[in-house]
């Protein structure tokens, strides 16, 4: 099993796309044999996924990462555990022992996450499995086709379509409430254009734009987050998930399918022995609007 770390300094790294280092450490039978750290190869956001996977990562831990690098990454089969702060072999210890809980993504307007994340499956809740496989899945799920830079299939055509981009967005709901925005950030928000690691209707208008051109789109939700799916309301017996007992109603948790592969959801009911998941993506059924400013293709 392999673990990459972002590195700086002997610490966690809080930006993933900026990182410039990452510390790998091998791990055998739930201990560390070796480790080294590696440069990213002047790689951002769009590329490191594929990095990882070429290095058989198995497990990202990071501060900082949005949607579209998290989508990337378990596409490519690594697990990633967000939200990790100080020394950088006193957080892989704390993943060994399974006491190391991810944020989720929690730099990017494609998937919000409010309150503390879990991780929840056949191990029970705050388990990281060292097993997992990775990959997208769940309904309301924002991921692509990327699987990992090594193998990017393309699904757009046009001039940017295969190419690095950043851009400034602005995304409103119709009754003109704002959800998100890069330029309250300060951050453009960087992702391989054309490779589906974005909802399809934000891919499609930058796949044509031109540097400096503002775009403004509407979408309907089968171009975003599709619509709110009934098979995706889950209601499980406690019993069967062991931690499930410590979750209350509106905390994000990620679960995991039979594949072990994990997805995001909420609690949205509890009682005595059982609990209800809502594994939709929170923008599921709704209609959205973006100000699009494309900044730079790297």
């Amino acid at each position: 099993m392999k673990i990459a770390v972002t590195y700086d300094n002997g610490n966690v790294f809080q930006h993933f796309g900026r990182t410039e280092q990452f510390k790998i450490y091998d791990v055998e039978n739930g201990k560390i044999v070796s480790s080294e750290v590696i440069g990213n190869d002047g790689l951002g956001h769009g590329a490191l996924a594929g990095l990882l996977a070429n290095n058989a990562i198995n497990v990202l831990i990071c501060g900082g990462l949005g949607g579209g690098a998290m989508n990337a990454l378990t596409s490519a089969g690594i697990e990633v555990v967000a939200g990790a702060t100080g020394n950088t072999d006193a957080a892989v210890e704390a993943y060994l022992k399974g006491e190391l809980v991810s944020s989720g993504a929690n730099c990017d307007h494609h998937d919000h996450h409010h309150g503390e994340d879990h991780v929840c499956g056949d191990h029970g809740c705050g388990h990281h499995d060292e097993h997992n496989e990775g990959g997208c899945c769940g309904s309301g799920s924002d991921c692509g086709s990327c699987g990992g830079c090594g193998d990017i299939k393309i699904i757009l055509e046009g001039p940017n379509a295969g190419r690095i981009v950043r851009v400034h967005y602005e995304g409103t709901l119709n009754d003109g409430t704002k959800f998100d925005s890069s330029y309250d950030r300060g951050e453009p928000l960087e992702f391989m254009c054309g490779a589906g690691m974005m909802i399809a209707g934000f891919d499609k208008a930058v796949v044509d734009m031109a540097i400096g051109e503002v775009k403004n789109i509407h979408l309907m939700p089968e171009e975003a987050y599709g619509e709110r799916d009934p098979e995706a309301i889950l209601k499980i017996q406690q019993a069967w998930l062991p931690g499930s007992e410590k979750l209350n109603v509106g905390e994000r948790v990620y679960l995991t399918n039979p594949a072990g592969q994990p997805f995001p959801a909420t609690v949205i009911d509890k009682d005595e022995f059982t609990i209800t998941f809502d594994a939709n993506h929170e923008m599921a059924g709704k209609e959205l609007n973006f100000k699009i400013e494309l900044v730079e293709i790297v």
